[in-house]
């Protein structure tokens, strides 16, 4: 490891729970503030925005920021990453909120430690139990009835499709949380954070130029203020501080933090948006939760 990465792991250790925090505080209420800022923006413009926001705030630090241990090669690995997150996470979860409740949709996000487990098989060929292979299998079939018991409404269009494509926003999630453990002992978490967000705003960049119409500034200020929260406290803030967190701790052990993420989703949606679960729709949370669970045994 390289020293100034190495020095500015140490000091920070003990902190790291407080980072986990904030940034499941920021990922839960993230559900909520996109479907509000959904009222006024398409998705493409959305993720557009929020990523050009975060983007043109990292130079603001970035002198800050410790040179990267670049090696030969690193470049697939890094554009991997990028690719995984922000470009196809945000694709994915920015139609599965347009489609879903965020209250479901932040419910799904319970299964990333899962899946960075089998992530880890998978890549780093770290061992997988049989405990968490049947934790995976429940959580999924507890996913799959939380879609099949959402009736369509105006809130939510088509349930299903949208949890299904959460999920795919999920596995991008975990797959990038494999890769940037890995990375993160030759480069700055800070720098690497805005290598996605500058990568998130070239990558939407024409499916927003695309959406772009006089609608844009006919937008309600509710909508611009999610945007606004989304691309420099969210994009920018709670990855940069997940990402801080997972250099002084395993990877799995930061994904566990993300089992918090649900229960702020399902406040955050139920307070500032009003909705809500019916029973059989909190019969399958609890069903996803067990799966988690037992997953984590």
């Amino acid at each position: 490891m390289p020293e100034n990465t190495a020095v500015l792991a140490r000091p920070a250790a003990w902190l790291a729970p407080a980072w986990l925090a904030a940034a499941v505080l920021l990922w839960g209420t993230s559900f909520m503030a996109t479907k509000t800022a959904l009222t006024g923006f398409g998705p493409q413009t959305l993720v557009w925005l929020r990523m050009t926001l975060a983007a043109l705030a990292v130079p603001l630090f970035a002198h800050r920021i410790p040179r990267p241990g670049y090696r030969p090669g690193d470049w697939k690995v890094l554009g991997s990453l990028c690719l995984m997150q922000p470009c196809l996470y945000f694709l994915l979860e920015s139609n599965a909120v347009n489609l879903t409740t965020s209250s479901q949709a932040g419910m799904v996000s319970s299964l990333v430690p899962l899946f960075v487990v089998a992530g880890a098989w998978a890549i780093l060929g770290e061992p997988m139990t049989r405990t968490a292979m049947l934790g995976l299998a429940v959580s999924m079939a507890g996913v799959i009835w939380l879609s099949m018991a959402g009736a369509p409404d105006a809130s939510a269009p088509n349930p299903a499709l949208g949890n299904l494509l959460e999920v795919g926003a999920m596995v991008c999630a975990a797959v990038y949380m494999v890769v940037m453990k890995r990375l993160s002992t030759r480069y700055s978490t800070w720098w690497l954070t805005g290598l996605q967000c500058v990568a998130g705003a070239l990558f939407f960049l024409p499916g927003g130029l695309a959406a772009l119409s006089d609608s844009l500034f006919e937008a309600p200020p509710i909508a611009w203020l999610a945007v606004v929260y989304l691309g420099l406290f969210v994009t920018l803030g709670a990855f940069g501080l997940y990402n801080m967190a997972m250099t002084c701790m395993p990877a799995g052990r930061a994904a566990l933090s993300i089992n918090l993420v649900p229960p702020v989703a399902l406040v955050a949606g139920w307070l500032l948006l009003g909705e809500t679960l019916t029973c059989a729709q909190l019969a399958a949370c609890c069903v996803v939760g067990a799966g988690v669970w037992l997953g984590r045994r």
